[in-house]
């Protein structure tokens, strides 16, 4: 009787290992002191502190954070209007256009988008004179593209999930549409917004793909300096550095969990002083 679940408890811990384990073993090696990545010299960081003398590596790693901001931004304020005009605007012209152009990129394949964009810039360049070169703009509005997918695709849940008599019973009330949207729409959908965000930021820092097409001569981002390292050999030096890519991304994750649990919180103590006031 207790076979399936301690097979199905065993594939879960596998599973786990199998995606954690090479994560902090590479977490391991970056306090290596040798200089091969794989064999095992001593404790040091020293590796951390040449990390920090390379202009290379800052230079990208400051411009990654600037993509990663402004796409971020934009993608979450496009992603969160297209997700209330589709779940709030049950019928209006061009909804099937605007949903397939939001479903689209979420099963178009990245060599496709990065080809599409590059052709794209080059075009544009040529017709009005802008982009007049591949670079933070290019890198930047091709992460929005990607981006703002799953913003949409996030905030129509919420709101799909959400109570509309809510926002009606406002209306009835004599608030304005924005008045609703301000004090009710946005109040909700805040935890969404928030873990919106915080994908795009994400997304736009590992995408790699895309961005060999669309980035130019000068504009190198992080992951792409990674790539073209990791193609000479593993060091120790690329291991402190996604090393300390899992630690941001790690704080980050704990910092947006915590917002997203103390928001929680809140509504659910304002629900029920509610039913308590309605009692």
């Amino acid at each position: 009787m207790n076979r399936r679940p301690t097979f199905l408890l065993s594939c879960l811990m596998f599973g786990i290992a199998f995606l954690y384990v090479p994560i902090l073993s590479m977490i391991v090696f970056s306090f290596n002191n040798a200089r091969l990545a794989t064999v095992w010299g001593g404790f040091s960081t020293k590796w951390y502190g040449k990390l920090f003398q390379n202009d290379q590596v800052l230079e990208a790693a400051f411009l990654s954070l600037r993509v990663a901001l402004v796409s971020a931004t934009v993608a979450t304020i496009l992603g969160t209007c297209a997700g209330i005009a589709l779940a709030r605007l049950r019928r209006f012209r061009g909804r099937t256009l605007l949903s397939g152009m939001v479903t689209a990129p979420l099963i178009m394949p990245d060599v496709i988008t990065g080809i599409s964009l590059l052709i794209f810039f080059i075009l544009l360049g040529s017709w009005i004179g802008w982009p007049a070169e591949r670079g933070f703009t290019t890198v930047a509005l091709a992460h929005i593209t990607i981006s703002v997918t799953y913003v949409t695709t996030i905030i129509q849940s919420r709101l799909s999930q959400s109570d509309l008599s809510v926002e009606e019973a406002a209306m009835d009330l004599g608030s304005r549409p924005w008045q609703v949207l301000r004090d009710i729409t946005l109040p909700i959908i805040s935890p969404a917004i928030l873990s919106g965000w915080l994908l795009a930021f994400t997304i736009s820092l590992d995408e790699v793909v895309v961005t060999s097409f669309v980035t130019g001569p000068g504009t190198t981002t992080l992951p792409i300096l990674i790539w073209s390292k990791v193609k000479l050999g593993v060091t120790p030096d690329i291991n402190a550095l996604a090393t300390i890519i899992v630690a941001v991304v790690t704080v980050g994750v704990l910092i947006g969990w915590a917002i997203l649990t103390r928001s929680d919180r809140r509504r659910r103590r304002d629900m029920r002083l509610a039913e308590q006031s309605n009692a």
